[in-house]
Protein backbone atom coordinates (compact mmCIF):
# COMPACT_ATOMS: atom_id res chain seq x y z
CA UNK A 1 0.00 0.00 0.00
CA UNK A 2 1.36 3.57 -0.93
CA UNK A 3 2.30 5.56 1.88
CA UNK A 4 0.15 8.68 2.26
CA UNK A 5 1.80 11.98 3.08
CA UNK A 6 -1.68 14.28 3.17
CA UNK A 7 -0.11 16.99 0.71
CA UNK A 8 0.70 17.19 -2.92
CA UNK A 9 4.54 16.71 -3.79
CA UNK A 10 6.43 14.35 -6.04
CA UNK A 11 9.00 13.78 -3.80
CA UNK A 12 5.99 12.68 -1.04
CA UNK A 13 4.10 10.47 -3.84
CA UNK A 14 7.83 8.91 -4.84
CA UNK A 15 8.81 8.40 -1.53
CA UNK A 16 5.36 7.07 -0.61
CA UNK A 17 6.23 4.17 -3.39
CA UNK A 18 9.92 3.62 -2.89
CA UNK A 19 10.55 5.24 0.91
CA UNK A 20 9.68 2.16 2.85
CA UNK A 21 12.62 0.01 4.53
CA UNK A 22 14.92 -2.04 2.53
CA UNK A 23 12.84 -0.77 -0.92
CA UNK A 24 15.45 1.00 -2.50
CA UNK A 25 18.28 -1.23 -1.59
CA UNK A 26 15.80 -3.58 -3.59
CA UNK A 27 16.43 -1.77 -6.94
CA UNK A 28 20.25 -1.28 -5.83
CA UNK A 29 20.51 -4.70 -6.34
CA UNK A 30 18.57 -4.92 -9.02
CA UNK A 31 20.15 -1.77 -11.43
CA UNK A 32 22.13 -4.19 -12.90
CA UNK A 33 21.24 -7.73 -13.47
CA UNK A 34 17.70 -9.65 -12.48
CA UNK A 35 17.92 -11.73 -9.50
CA UNK A 36 16.04 -14.72 -7.66
CA UNK A 37 14.44 -14.34 -4.45
CA UNK A 38 16.79 -16.26 -2.69
CA UNK A 39 19.94 -14.03 -4.28
CA UNK A 40 18.23 -10.31 -2.84
CA UNK A 41 17.32 -12.52 0.64
CA UNK A 42 20.85 -13.36 0.75
CA UNK A 43 22.49 -9.84 -0.56
CA UNK A 44 20.11 -7.95 2.04
CA UNK A 45 21.13 -9.70 5.14
CA UNK A 46 19.00 -9.01 8.07
CA UNK A 47 15.78 -8.71 5.74
CA UNK A 48 13.29 -11.69 6.52
CA UNK A 49 11.72 -13.44 3.78
CA UNK A 50 8.03 -12.00 4.81
CA UNK A 51 9.65 -8.62 4.28
CA UNK A 52 11.20 -9.18 1.16
CA UNK A 53 8.23 -10.84 -0.01
CA UNK A 54 6.09 -7.57 0.96
CA UNK A 55 8.47 -5.56 -0.44
CA UNK A 56 8.66 -6.66 -3.98
CA UNK A 57 4.91 -7.20 -4.21
CA UNK A 58 4.75 -3.23 -3.11
CA UNK A 59 7.47 -3.11 -6.02
CA UNK A 60 5.25 -4.72 -8.46
CA UNK A 61 2.21 -3.38 -7.44
CA UNK A 62 3.70 0.06 -8.23
CA UNK A 63 5.43 -1.15 -11.72
CA UNK A 64 8.93 -0.59 -10.19
CA UNK A 65 9.77 -4.41 -10.30
CA UNK A 66 8.37 -7.12 -12.86
CA UNK A 67 8.87 -10.89 -12.90
CA UNK A 68 10.45 -13.30 -15.60
CA UNK A 69 10.72 -16.81 -16.07
CA UNK A 70 14.09 -18.36 -15.85
CA UNK A 71 15.62 -20.62 -18.65
CA UNK A 72 13.99 -24.30 -17.26
CA UNK A 73 10.77 -22.00 -16.51
CA UNK A 74 10.91 -23.37 -12.58
CA UNK A 75 12.51 -20.60 -11.92
CA UNK A 76 11.27 -16.74 -11.52
CA UNK A 77 13.85 -14.03 -11.53
CA UNK A 78 12.83 -10.00 -10.63
CA UNK A 79 14.19 -7.43 -12.62
CA UNK A 80 13.33 -3.40 -13.10
CA UNK A 81 10.68 -2.16 -15.21
CA UNK A 82 11.65 1.40 -17.53
CA UNK A 83 10.35 3.44 -14.07
CA UNK A 84 12.41 1.15 -12.09
CA UNK A 85 15.73 1.41 -14.22
CA UNK A 86 15.31 5.31 -13.84
CA UNK A 87 15.76 5.02 -10.12
CA UNK A 88 19.60 4.61 -11.29
CA UNK A 89 20.57 8.36 -11.17
CA UNK A 90 18.71 8.60 -7.51
CA UNK A 91 20.54 5.19 -6.33
CA UNK A 92 23.76 7.39 -7.28
CA UNK A 93 23.41 9.93 -5.53
CA UNK A 94 22.61 8.89 -2.15
CA UNK A 95 25.25 6.86 -2.91
CA UNK A 96 27.62 9.79 -3.68
CA UNK A 97 25.29 11.77 -0.42
CA UNK A 98 26.30 8.72 1.85
CA UNK A 99 29.81 8.70 0.88
CA UNK A 100 30.53 12.48 1.84
CA UNK A 101 28.03 12.39 4.93
CA UNK A 102 27.78 8.95 6.14
CA UNK A 103 30.49 7.19 5.04
CA UNK A 104 32.03 4.86 8.26
CA UNK A 105 34.16 1.51 8.87
CA UNK A 106 31.95 -1.71 9.21
CA UNK A 107 30.59 -2.76 12.22
CA UNK A 108 31.78 -5.89 13.88
CA UNK A 109 29.56 -8.83 12.20
CA UNK A 110 28.83 -6.52 9.43
CA UNK A 111 28.45 -7.94 6.19
CA UNK A 112 30.91 -6.43 3.33
CA UNK A 113 29.97 -6.93 -0.30
CA UNK A 114 32.97 -6.80 -2.43
CA UNK A 115 31.10 -6.06 -5.84
CA UNK A 116 29.24 -2.93 -3.60
CA UNK A 117 32.79 -1.95 -2.37
CA UNK A 118 34.35 -1.44 -5.70
CA UNK A 119 31.41 -0.45 -7.27
CA UNK A 120 31.30 2.64 -4.91
CA UNK A 121 34.81 3.23 -5.23
CA UNK A 122 35.17 3.55 -9.02
CA UNK A 123 32.03 5.99 -8.05
CA UNK A 124 33.93 8.13 -5.75
CA UNK A 125 37.27 8.06 -7.45
CA UNK A 126 35.53 9.06 -11.00
CA UNK A 127 33.60 12.13 -8.46
CA UNK A 128 36.87 12.75 -6.68
CA UNK A 129 38.29 13.35 -10.32
CA UNK A 130 41.08 10.79 -9.05
CA UNK A 131 43.65 10.59 -11.38
CA UNK A 132 46.91 8.38 -12.59
CA UNK A 133 49.85 9.41 -14.30
CA UNK A 134 48.61 6.94 -17.25
CA UNK A 135 46.10 4.45 -18.07
CA UNK A 136 46.45 1.32 -15.52
CA UNK A 137 44.45 -1.54 -13.80
CA UNK A 138 44.70 -2.53 -9.73
CA UNK A 139 43.41 -6.28 -9.21
CA UNK A 140 41.91 -6.84 -6.07
CA UNK A 141 41.30 -10.70 -4.53
CA UNK A 142 39.17 -10.56 -1.68
CA UNK A 143 39.96 -13.24 0.65
CA UNK A 144 36.33 -14.68 0.11
CA UNK A 145 37.36 -16.11 -3.54
CA UNK A 146 36.41 -13.06 -5.52
CA UNK A 147 38.69 -11.01 -7.73
CA UNK A 148 37.69 -7.65 -9.02
CA UNK A 149 40.09 -5.29 -11.69
CA UNK A 150 39.98 -1.79 -11.36
CA UNK A 151 40.62 -0.08 -14.32
CA UNK A 152 41.70 3.71 -15.17
CA UNK A 153 41.66 4.14 -18.77
CA UNK A 154 42.81 7.61 -18.81
CA UNK A 155 39.86 9.35 -18.65
CA UNK A 156 37.54 7.64 -15.55
CA UNK A 157 37.39 4.60 -13.41
CA UNK A 158 35.82 1.63 -14.54
CA UNK A 159 35.27 -1.73 -12.08
CA UNK A 160 34.62 -5.26 -13.26
CA UNK A 161 34.39 -8.33 -11.66
CA UNK A 162 37.00 -11.07 -12.63
CA UNK A 163 41.03 -10.81 -13.03
CA UNK A 164 42.44 -8.92 -16.29
CA UNK A 165 45.35 -10.30 -18.10
CA UNK A 166 47.85 -7.38 -17.41
CA UNK A 167 47.10 -5.37 -13.99
CA UNK A 168 49.84 -3.05 -12.46
CA UNK A 169 49.26 -3.99 -8.69
CA UNK A 170 48.04 -6.64 -6.75
CA UNK A 171 45.92 -5.77 -3.72
CA UNK A 172 44.88 -9.06 -1.08
CA UNK A 173 42.80 -8.08 1.51
CA UNK A 174 39.77 -9.24 3.23
CA UNK A 175 36.13 -7.49 1.97
CA UNK A 176 36.49 -5.81 5.94
CA UNK A 177 39.74 -4.77 5.75
CA UNK A 178 39.57 -2.93 2.29
CA UNK A 179 36.21 -1.10 3.58
CA UNK A 180 37.87 -0.04 7.02
CA UNK A 181 41.00 1.01 5.20
CA UNK A 182 38.88 3.79 2.59
CA UNK A 183 36.99 4.81 5.29
CA UNK A 184 39.32 5.72 8.41
CA UNK A 185 41.59 8.70 8.85
CA UNK A 186 44.28 9.49 6.67
CA UNK A 187 46.85 8.89 9.54
CA UNK A 188 45.10 5.56 10.46
CA UNK A 189 44.99 4.47 7.06
CA UNK A 190 48.98 4.46 6.80
CA UNK A 191 49.09 2.13 9.15
CA UNK A 192 46.42 0.06 8.22
CA UNK A 193 48.47 0.69 4.28
CA UNK A 194 51.73 -1.58 6.09
CA UNK A 195 49.06 -4.30 6.59
CA UNK A 196 47.54 -4.79 3.05
CA UNK A 197 49.13 -7.55 0.91
CA UNK A 198 50.61 -5.16 -2.21
CA UNK A 199 52.59 -6.25 -5.07
CA UNK A 200 53.69 -5.23 -8.25
CA UNK A 201 55.38 -2.47 -10.33
CA UNK A 202 56.72 -0.31 -7.32
CA UNK A 203 55.86 2.83 -9.19
CA UNK A 204 52.34 1.99 -9.41
CA UNK A 205 51.81 1.14 -5.85
CA UNK A 206 53.63 4.44 -4.85
CA UNK A 207 50.89 5.82 -7.22
CA UNK A 208 48.49 3.54 -5.38
CA UNK A 209 49.04 4.87 -1.78
CA UNK A 210 49.31 8.57 -3.32
CA UNK A 211 45.54 8.31 -4.55
CA UNK A 212 44.53 7.43 -0.82
CA UNK A 213 46.35 9.94 0.24
CA UNK A 214 48.99 6.63 2.35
Amino acid sequence: MERIYGYYCPVAHALGIVGEKWSLLIVRDLLHEPKRFTDLLTRLGNITPKWLTLRLRQLEAAGVVGRVKGKDRRETWYQLTQAGQDLGPAIEALRLWGLRYAMRSPLPGEVVHPDLAISTLAGSLNHLNKKLSQPGSWLLKFTNGRSFTLFYNGDAWIATEGESENHDLTVEVSPEAWTTFLTVGKDEREKLARALHISGNPKRIAEFMGVFGA
